[in-house]
């Protein structure tokens, strides 16, 4: 039996045992590969990076969106940037208040592949309050004259077609395009062996955000603490959530006793922070 192993900065790697490749195929923006683990599962990986187990992956897709959404008051309109496997727009469908979501991806294949061989969505895509659109999302917010409440983009790391979402001028985009109280996140690499990604994230955000507020969670298949981000415009505190909401929520990992502590940073990362 072979492994898979993804390497990170440092010489770090990630290995899974295989049993088989399933699904190979290089789409007009990257390679698309999904292989069948030895006990964990379908696992999707583009360009060589792992981008979800079957098995773990509501470890990354809760903690990318129950914290913006409980965060926020009132979350109807949602944007969704990439997400094509639709792990995110799942979890956003959990909340009641959401009234409509619309995913862009750019990839179509994405789409398409995951939903043959690795269907986590769970029928996400066919319901009604979903719309799933085709196209570059950096081009679309920046022509977007909706306004949006929360803006989760769920992305591959910065190389490829995902290299401009991390940078300031989408940034700017995206704060235009939430409403006068909105939040994105953006997920924003491994602590410790992604650190350049995590830093320039940061520093970039807080060139358009009123406030920052970077946060890790541990997730498997991924480098060891893995970071997100969450952007705040307007009057909305981040540290607080709607626990009452929250308590309603069917998840395996992300517990709303538990968000406070999640945005308590160890004393390495608050002064690396606090020094860009």
């Amino acid at each position: 039996m072979v492994a898979f192993t993804e390497w990170y900065e440092g010489g770090y790697g990630v290995s899974f045992r295989i049993k088989r490749r399933i699904f190979e195929k290089r789409s007009k923006f990257q390679k698309i590969e999904v292989y069948e683990t030895d006990g964990f599962g379908k696992m999707l990986v583009i360009d060589g990076a792992i981008q979800f187990i079957e098995k773990w992956e509501k470890m990354y897709h809760e903690i990318l969106v129950h914290p913006v959404m409980l965060a926020h008051p009132n979350p109807k309109n949602i944007l969704i940037i990439g997400g094509g496997d639709g792990g995110a727009l799942r979890e956003v469908l959990l909340h009641d208040e959401v009234e409509k979501v619309k995913v862009v991806e750019i990839d179509k294949d994405v789409v398409d592949v995951t939903r043959e061989y690795a269907p986590i969505d769970n029928g996400a895509f066919d319901s009604e309050k979903s719309e799933l659109i085709i196209d570059d999302g950096i081009k679309f917010v920046k022509s977007s004259k909706e306004k949006y409440d929360i803006i989760i983009v769920d992305s591959t790391d910065p190389k490829g077609p995902a290299k401009e979402l991390f940078n300031i001028p989408f940034y700017r985009d995206c704060y235009r395009a939430l409403n006068d109280k909105g939040l994105m996140v953006t997920q924003s690499g491994g602590a410790y062996f992604d650190k350049g990604i995590s830093i320039m994230v940061w520093r970039n955000m807080r060139e358009v955000f009123d406030k920052v507020h970077p946060f890790f969670f541990s997730v498997i298949g991924y480098a060891p603490c893995w970071g997100f981000t969450v952007g705040v415009k307007g009057d909305i505190d981040f540290l607080k959530i709607d626990k009452r909401r929250g308590e309603k929520l069917k998840t395996e990992y992300y517990d709303p006793k538990h968000h406070e502590r999640m945005l308590f940073l160890p004393r390495n990362f608050r002064e690396m922070i606090e020094n860009l």
